[in-house]
């Protein structure tokens, strides 16, 4: 399995009911590492720890063929606090 960020992108939208995915490749193109900032209220009363889980068990094919993931996750109430702006 070959990731690209557009692929990444929608995994995380369907499986997570994300309204933000942002998704960037940060190993060269290559498909070995990405950063991801997702943005659910799938997350709505739930600490980084267990969004970080519900994260990681969605994408669990995903995760294990890359090299590096790192996540952040915010509700739509927090990303609209931090002036994130909503596709």
């Amino acid at each position: 399995m070959s990731l690209t960020v557009d692929s990444l992108k929608q995994i995380i939208t369907d499986r997570l009911s994300a309204v933000v995915a942002e998704v960037e490749d940060v190993s060269g193109g290559c498909g070995q590492a990405f950063v991801v900032i997702i943005v659910s209220d799938v997350f709505k009363g739930k600490n980084k720890l267990m969004r970080h889980r519900l994260v990681n068990n969605a994408l669990k094919d995903e995760i294990a063929v890359i090299h590096a993931f790192t996540q952040k996750s915010f509700t739509v109430e927090e990303w609209e606090k931090q002036g994130g702006k909503l596709a």
